[in-house]
């Protein structure tokens, strides 16, 4: 692993971080020693800061992620005829780059929380303060660990900063291990995390965010490949003890002058700066445009968004390629009424002469060609626009989605009892714009399903809800119906897609060996006893 063991302390030494803009706005300072350099707590801030940033890195968070680890689901497809290779449509080897830096931003962040860690006690500061970072630093470490586990499976673990170039050859971690690890992190820092109404924003993490991915990975743990079914249960108190904080709610108010949905404001907030910790638990932060000095943008609404393709008119849409558009699959989900369908996939086009915007017909042919629409450029407020970059932030973990999984673990330890009803229909009323609190014949899910037909209605209400979210590939990999579901669309696709028929071809590539993403070439050429993972 010589390519993370060359991440020195100078990598820590950075402002840059998603969130910055909430608590750091430093330059760089020189190169230091771990004595002098974590000798305050402002500089424990700083060298905190170095862990966030690379989430917001565009080889993760930033861009590719979104745009192209996620791009082929049963949700949505590459939008792009000439696309036959790469992430995108599952055609590609160990070589491919985008491999490599994902795996280098992973353990760069695992890096500098390593280096947080080994030097947290040596700056004279309140204690309490001092867990806290340590705390979100541990947080971190695993949440990179899980970022890992989830596409590569075992890897191996370093849990100790690397200084020299040394120890090159480090095994596999068996899996389980991996998980082990990220539950002990994870767990140790629930402990000493604050409330998210003490930290007022949603670019660190909080006690109930900690809760939140604690039974995210849980339910991880109780799917494929691991199968610990005992995790079903722990999974449920976690999503419950986020319940029962009182510090989130799903949002239901919104703006009638700008849309018509209490969904669609969600989004509007990543676009504006506008923290809603109810709803939105943990976002990556993203600020300005690169004319003020700050190179913290991310391609949110740029790669992923309405297509806008003239620079004349960037300054009111904002320019944006459009890579990502929803399966025919996706729109049948939704039923008349749902106000998530309008806003979560495109009902209108930009006229590249005009600039006007032309309402899309809601017909069977146009059920298949439809922008992902969720993060709009219109809304942005900083302004110039750049080309490629902007502010949006991006949404790591929803309250919407803690209530879907307490729901889905609900049901797998107890069955679908009133509890899994109601955290469930809660989330369907919102999308209805009836009130979250009272039972609705137009929203609520049907009543007397089977434990079986309540965990498939769960798995339509994730894509419904959580499409684009860059969770849907990870789901049907723990369901274990990742292989199944992308023939099935693909062959929808294929048969119905018309002019865009060619997003067939990333369940059109798949096979199990998909399940995994091979192990980049750069460490299996430098790790003598890394082993690759099946079919590569």
């Amino acid at each position: 692993m010589k390519n993370i063991s060359v991440v020195l302390l100078t990598l820590l030494v950075s402002c840059s971080m998603v969130g910055c803009k909430k608590f750091l706005n430093t330059t760089p300072t020189d190169t230091l020693t771990p004595e002098e350099y974590y000798s305050t707590e402002a500089n424990l801030v700083k060298a905190l800061a170095g862990v966030y940033d690379r989430l917001g890195s565009e080889n993760l968070y930033g861009g590719f992620i979104f745009s192209e680890w996620e791009a082929g689901t049963d949700d949505s497809y590459y939008a792009r005829s000439g696309q036959v290779t790469g992430l995108q449509v599952y055609n590609f080897d160990f070589s491919e780059n985008r491999l490599n830096t994902y795996w280098n931003d992973c353990y760069a962040g695992i890096q500098r929380a390593n280096l947080l860690i080994a030097n947290i006690n040596l700056p004279q500061m309140d204690e309490t303060r001092r867990k806290a970072i340590l705390g979100e630093a541990k947080f971190l470490r695993g949440f990179y660990y899980f970022m890992l586990a989830t596409r590569f499976g075992g890897v191996p673990l370093r849990l100790d900063p690397v200084t020299a170039p040394t120890n090159v050859d480090v095994e596999r971690a068996p899996l389980a291990a991996v998980y082990d690890q990220i539950l002990k992190d994870m767990k140790e820092a629930e402990q000493v995390l604050p409330l998210s109404s003490s930290i007022g924003h949603s670019s660190r993490v909080s006690k109930t965010v900690a809760q939140g991915i604690l039974a995210r990975v849980c339910l991880h743990m109780a799917g494929e490949p691991l199968k610990d079914q005992s995790k079903y249960a722990e999974a449920l108190d976690w999503a419950k003890k986020v319940q029962a904080s009182g510090e989130h709610a799903l949002r239901t108010t919104f703006n009638p002058a700008l849309i018509n949905s209490a969904y669609g404001q969600i989004f509007i907030n990543h676009a504006q700066d506008i923290y809603d910790i109810k709803e939105s638990m943990w976002e990556v932060d993203f600020i300005g445009n690169r004319t003020d000095g700050y190179t913290e943008t991310g391609r949110v609404g740029n790669t992923i968004g309405i297509t806008m393709t003239s620079v004349a008119f960037e300054a009111d849409s904002g320019y944006c390629y459009g890579f990502i558009k929803g399966t025919g699959r996706l729109y049948k989900l939704y039923a008349d009424g749902d106000q998530r369908r309008e806003w979560a996939l495109a009902n209108y086009t930009y006229n590249n002469t005009t600039g006007a915007r032309v309402p899309i017909s809601n017909t069977s042919a146009n059920m298949y060609n439809r922008d992902a629409a969720k993060w709009r450029r219109s809304y942005e407020l900083v302004f110039p626009k750049n080309k490629n970059y902007g502010p949006t932030n991006y949404p790591l973990l929803r309250y919407a989605d803690v209530l879907l999984m307490l729901a889905e673990a609900e049901n797998q330890v107890n069955g679908p009892t009133a509890v899994a009803y109601e955290a469930l229909n809660m989330v369907r009323r919102r999308a209805y714009g009836v009130p979250v609190s009272a039972t609705s014949t137009v929203a609520d899910a049907p009543a007397g399903m089977s434990k079986e037909a309540f965990q498939l209605y769960i798995e339509d209400e994730r894509s419904r809800e959580l499409c684009f979210e860059s969770l849907r590939r990870q789901d049907l990999v723990r369901w274990g119906k990742f292989v199944t579901n992308m023939k099935a669309v693909s062959a929808d696709q294929s048969a119905n897609g018309g002019s865009v028929a060619y997003g067939r071809l990333a369940g059109q590539n798949v096979s199990e060996r998909n399940l995994l993403f091979p192990i980049p070439s750069s460490e299996m050429s430098l790790n003598k006893k890394m082993v690759q993972n099946p079919g590569w």
